[in-house]
Parts: C-alpha cells; sequence; structure tokens
C-alpha cells in the first residue's frame, strides 16, 4: 500500500495541477447534487491553495478579510505553519484558517 503525497511534499506545478483536478471533480460533485462530496473537494482544494503561498507573508497582530465571509475580519494572534490561528470579529473564541481563507481588507 503506498503512502498519499502530502501537500507539503508537492511542487508548485504539482499543487497546482492538483486544484485543477479538484476543481474539476468539484464541478462533477456539485452537477450530480453530491453535497458532501463536494465540500470535501472545496476544503482539499482550499488545503492545496494554502500551500501555494507564503505563510511569512502573514504576521501576527494584522487584520485580515475571511474570504469565506465577506466583511467579517479575522485578526491573527500567531501562525503555525499555513494555519492563522486568532478571532473573527463576529466572536472571541480562537480558531485556525488555512492562509488562503485570507486576504488583506478592500482586496479583490
Amino acid at each position: 500500500m503506498q503512502i498519499p503525497k502530502r501537500y507539503s511534499d508537492y511542487t508548485k506545478q504539482e499543487l497546482l495541477d492538483e486544484i485543477k483536478e479538484l476543481t474539476a471533480q468539484a464541478i462533477k460533485a456539485e452537477q450530480m447534487d453530491m453535497i458532501n462530496e463536494l465540500e470535501v473537494l472545496l476544503r482539499k482544494k482550499t488545503m492545496a491553495e494554502a500551500y501555494l503561498l507564503n505563510p511569512e507573508d502573514f504576521k501576527a497582530n494584522e487584520v485580515y478579510e475571511l474570504i469565506q465571509e465577506p466583511g467579517v475580519l479575522f485578526s491573527i494572534t500567531y501562525m503555525n505553519g499555513i494555519f492563522a490561528w486568532g478571532t473573527k470579529s463576529t466572536g472571541n473564541e480562537e480558531i485556525g484558517v488555512p492562509i488562503s481563507l485570507l486576504k488583506k481588507p478592500g482586496t479583490l
């Protein structure tokens, strides 16, 4: 049995290919109304996208907007790999989110 390769071991091109494949699979799952499968594929895509970004570009005590929740801000407390840990502007609970879900407020 072969152990699956981790996204952290992928090359940039392998990540881009994986994202393309996951996008195609997600479209198919959505067309077939396979909502659970769609959610899994979208989460995998988000993780693969995070590995294309540089975690050093995201800093503690900076505020970002959550891509999936327009208008909701996320304040980073600390970084752990490709995950930013902090709090949403809508609550006090500390959560971790992949950096691919963050953007600077006011950017597209």
